[in-house]
């Protein structure tokens, strides 16, 4: 059974999976049609098992993925410690067959790898996120120098499509004054917001110059993507990451 998705193209070492899923081949109704895969937006329960039950067998998944309580926090869920709760917007490992996940709808997913393969995340970075540190605190957790880390950014509401009010623009020039470059004033008297580049700006400050991706506009393109700011009751979309390889299984 396969499964349309999007696969990074990054240099990282095949034994490190990703993958971004699409929203057509599953099973829900509209306005959830059809492969969404979150369980809070008001699909049908066993709707929502079924799609996932296709993600995972579809991208031949070790493991079920670790589905995350996303709060637009800056949590991070390592994967190979024991752990109360699964609130978190990001989720690393360093084992071969533990699945890592984020659920988007325009919100922008960033997939981190070590060069060496030997760690992986992800993180859900909405503008509340992304201003508030969940990249910061996600590079923190690998604990990697960021010259050894890779970074791709998945789909994402694109500039055009993504209006947002001054209080937003405040919250990113308040850590650094550069992030006005990624903010154009409309004739509405707000903001056009480029997520991706707000991203890379972050990343840059990390030391993480291996940067890749970034532009697909999920608001843009409806065939292909949930987007809650033009559809309002949608699904989302998985930004999954593992690594393969002969090690330790969960």
């Amino acid at each position: 059974m396969s499964l349309a998705h999007l696969t990074p193209e990054w240099p990282v070492p095949r034994t490190v999976r990703a993958a971004f899923t699409l929203r057509a081949g599953g099973v829900s109704a509209a306005p959830f049609d059809t492969l969404n895969t979150a369980e809070h937006v008001g699909d049908r329960n066993e709707d929502v098992a079924e799609n996932r039950r296709r993600v995972r067998k579809g991208l031949a998944l070790p493991s079920e993925p670790a589905w995350l309580e996303q709060v637009h926090g800056v949590a991070v869920l390592d994967l190979d410690q024991v752990q109360a709760g699964t609130r978190a917007d990001a989720a690393l490992t360093r084992r071969p067959g533990r699945v890592c996940v984020v659920q988007v709808a325009d919100c922008l997913p960033v997939f981190l790898a070590a060069r060496d393969a030997s760690a992986a995340a992800v993180a859900h970075c909405g503008w509340r996120g992304l201003a508030g540190g969940v990249l910061e605190a996600t590079v923190r957790a690998l604990d990697a120098a960021p010259r050894d880390l890779c970074a791709w950014l998945g789909p994402a509401i694109g500039p055009d499509a993504f209006e947002v009010g001054e209080e937003v623009r405040a919250a990113f020039l308040a850590h650094d004054t550069r992030a006005g470059e990624a903010f154009s004033a409309n004739p509405r008297g707000r903001w056009q917001c480029d997520l991706f580049a707000l991203a890379r700006q972050r990343l840059l400050g990390l030391g993480i110059t291996a940067v890749a991706g970034g532009g697909l506009c999920t608001y843009a393109d409806p065939e292909r993507f949930f987007s809650y700011r033009r559809e309002g009751r949608c699904g989302r979309m998985a930004a999954l990451i593992w690594l393969d390889g002969q090690g330790e299984r969960p």
